[in-house]
């Protein structure tokens, strides 16, 4: 396994900034933000296309400080019912296959999107209530005529670059657990895998080391990161927290740095499960504990990670 980071990580800096102090404490691999809701200061794929020189300084960069792509990283909202912002969500998704392949990247971090409920609507709906019937009629109506219809297309074109979509099961999207990330799988193909990111899996309830398991082969990449429930809001008014991320105190979960949610006890059975099911790449660090400044948490992570990754090939022992 290697230990990579998401580049927003370090959103303030130039790349080679960022670069250098990626290498400094050990990074292998960087995840680039690449559009959609990730600023593009780190890697625009529609400039890097357009300038040769500007790309290969993009990839001389990268590689003074032994940086590996792990994936381009383009979390938007492909299936918003506004057209304006779909089309310059598939317009980004377009950019980031042709930089993906003209790099030799693989895999392309997302989310699935959220339409509207039914034709005519002009916001996004997530549905997560069986009542009224008529709403499971068009949540229905959202997998059967716009996610898997988008996925099936954008698939192809995908598969056409020689990029896998690495989805992460994310609240407020049409997959956001694995029975979702697996239907949607079953009906594109392969093409279609998981960004696994334990942090929402945490609040939702999931036991992480059985998701693993579940999605076994669909796992493509992995984030590191954490969260953490507060016993008392929990016990008050359940997991679903719509206050501000700021409200600290009085949220039922809020995200950590790795180790501050889990100890790493937790974090070596993760790794130790990746690797069960045949996941032996980057966990890439991506931080948004809102208790700790960026780039201490930054550390901090990077330290408990290096203690519990494992980095060599199994080998046969002597009783084998």
């Amino acid at each position: 396994m290697k230990l990579g980071a998401l580049s927003t990580s370090f959103v303030n800096l130039q790349l080679a900034e960022a670069a250098r102090r990626m290498q400094a404490l050990g990074i292998e691999a960087i995840e680039l933000g690449a559009g959609g809701y990730f600023p593009k200061n780190h890697c625009d794929p529609a400039a890097l296309l357009a300038d040769q020189r500007l790309l290969e300084a993009f990839q001389a960069t990268l590689a003074e400080h032994g940086l590996a792509i792990s994936a381009l990283a383009i979390h938007g909202q492909p299936l918003h019912p506004d057209p304006s912002i779909a089309q310059a969500y598939d317009q980004v998704f377009r950019e980031a296959c042709a930089l993906a392949a003209r790099l030799g990247v693989t895999r392309l971090t997302l989310l699935s999107g959220l339409p509207e409920a039914r034709p005519g609507d002009m916001e996004p709906n997530w549905i997560l209530y069986p009542f009224p019937p008529q709403l499971m009629e068009r949540r229905e109506w959202q997998w059967e005529q716009r996610l898997i219809p988008y996925w099936q297309a954008h698939g192809r074109i995908a598969e056409d670059h020689g990029v896998r979509l690495c989805f992460e099961m994310h609240p407020g999207e049409m997959v956001f657990n694995p029975e979702g990330l697996l239907r949607l799988r079953d009906a594109v193909g392969p093409v279609i895998g998981c960004n696994l990111d334990p942090s929402h899996l945490f609040w939702q309830g999931m036991d992480i080391l059985e998701v693993i398991r579940a999605l076994g082969p669909a796992i493509y990449h992995v984030h590191a990161k954490d969260s953490r429930l507060d016993a008392h809001n929990v016990r008050v008014n359940g997991v679903l927290d719509a206050k501000d991320f700021q409200d600290w105190a009085g949220r039922s979960w809020i995200f950590r740095t790795v180790g501050y949610g889990h100890d790493a006890g937790f974090w070596r059975d993760f790794v130790s499960a990746l690797r069960l099911v045949g996941y032996d790449d980057v966990i890439s660090i991506e931080h948004e504990d809102p208790l700790i400044d960026p780039e201490e948490g930054f550390e901090l992570a990077v330290a408990l990670l290096k203690g519990v990754l494992i980095r060599r090939p199994p080998a046969r022992l002597w009783y084998e």
